[in-house]
């Protein structure tokens, strides 16, 4: 009885402090959502993480590195502040209203993150896949997170004005054109991004190059509204989806799967050394194992065509040059050469005459792509042919420097004036 009674005095006590009742009630809502989402964390996470670790064989990484477990805890503690809020006395209505709408609203962003990070473990595990980087659907996955969070918005908007979603989607109709200003550019990206989808335009490990946002290496990243390249120099560019539609760009996928390069050089050679061949030079020339097959048969074959302009000026005869000796010696080399690609084209052609030299063009493929190695044999080519072309009675053409000035009119250093 005397318990009753203390109990009914502490009572009568406490309603005299209404605030003090009102606050010790929140402190103990507060404790209980305290402990509950102690207890969802602590146990409930641990032990749906052990198991989807279980299920998820190799991924249970890439799930660890993602708290969709954890942010999907949240909502405990905000459902018992929904709910509990109701027992906490004198709280004016308008009060606990607003802390329900507050706490639906918490949740409803709280499932959004929970389905956005999920989209993230998605779409990790995918590129895994080696298909994956034909096909990337991370452009995808971020535009089903904007309709998320776009409909998370309107949710918590309706919430707080106590409408329906679909009611303010039917207000929203009358403002399409200016959400269709205002996502513009993830529209364009949409569509951009289904286009190289589509048609296979793009896709993660593809060495691009784009001359108008110099951008020129590897494409590292494709989103919704932009493609990363890593350029050669280690740094990145950021091309909006778009631009790869609407802009020019070059991919040297094709290079790669082939596994050849072009090599397309020019030697400028001085035109003034080009001459008919004496038999002297032919002997001489015949010492390359190389060209003895080909100094054989093209001298056979200009004595028979000789002989037919027995009776003409030995000008009209045909007579083998140093150059076309030179050609026919390129040609043999580079098909014999280990670096070179023996399927695809091969041609040593000559182009116009210029004023800077008659341009002799090599046009061939390596048999890889490595840069280091493309570069190292298209090198090794040219210094052999450098080297060897004096060799033909022939010689590079290179423009006049002062210093040949100087020799050619004998230019004197000006004396020091004491």
């Amino acid at each position: 009885m005397q318990h009753l009674n203390f109990i009914q005095s502490l009572q009568e006590w406490s309603d005299q402090y209404p605030w003090l009742e009102m606050l010790t009630s929140l402190s103990i809502l507060i404790v209980v959502a305290g402990i509950a989402t102690f207890i969802a964390k602590q146990f409930v996470v641990k032990g749906i993480r052990k198991l989807v670790a279980k299920l998820s064989g190799g991924n249970s990484d890439v799930i660890s590195q993602y708290s969709v477990i954890r942010r999907i805890s949240n909502i405990v503690p905000a459902i018992i502040v929904m709910n509990g809020i109701t027992t906490v006395p004198h709280l004016s209505d308008k009060t606990e209203t607003f802390i329900q709408m507050g706490a639906q609203a918490f949740i409803f962003l709280t499932i959004a993150l929970a389905i956005a990070e999920f989209l993230n473990i998605f779409n990790v595990i995918y590129q895994k896949n080696p298909h994956s980087r034909d096909k990337p659907i991370k452009g995808y996955l971020q535009l089903i997170k904007l309709i998320i969070f776009v409909v998370c918005g309107l949710m918590i908007i309706g919430t707080f004005l106590k409408k329906d979603v679909f009611t303010l989607l039917a207000g929203f109709g009358a403002m399409a054109a200016v959400l269709m200003l205002v996502f513009q550019n993830t529209i364009l990206s949409l569509v951009a991004s289904i286009q190289i989808s589509s048609y296979n335009m793009v896709k993660i490990g593809d060495w691009i190059e784009m001359p108008s946002l110099n951008a020129d290496g590897d494409v590292v990243d494709i989103s919704l509204h932009t493609v990363t390249v890593q350029n050669w120099d280690k740094t990145l560019t950021t091309i909006p989806t778009n631009k790869l539609i609407t802009d020019t760009f070059k991919n040297w996928r094709g290079m790669q799967n082939t596994g050849a390069r072009r090599i397309k050089r020019c030697l400028l050679i001085d035109q003034s050394t080009v001459h008919f061949m004496t038999k002297e030079e032919q002997t001489k020339l015949k010492e390359f194992l190389l060209l003895d097959q080909y100094l054989d048969l093209k001298t056979e074959e200009l004595e028979k065509f000789n002989h037919q302009l027995i009776n003409q000026s030995k000008y009209n005869q045909r007579r083998l040059t140093n150059l076309g000796t030179f050609r026919a010696y390129v040609e043999f080399y580079l098909k014999q050469h280990p670096g070179i690609s023996k399927t695809q084209t091969l041609i040593v052609r000559q182009l116009e005459l210029t004023s800077e030299g008659l341009p002799l063009e090599i046009y061939t493929f390596t048999n890889t792509t490595v840069w280091k190695e493309y570069e190292s044999i298209q090198s090794d080519i040219f210094d052999h042919l450098i080297a060897i072309l004096p060799e033909f009675g022939l010689e590079l053409y290179m423009a006049p420097s002062s210093s040949d000035l100087k020799k050619l009119f004998k230019v004197d250093k000006p004396s020091n004036l004491s």
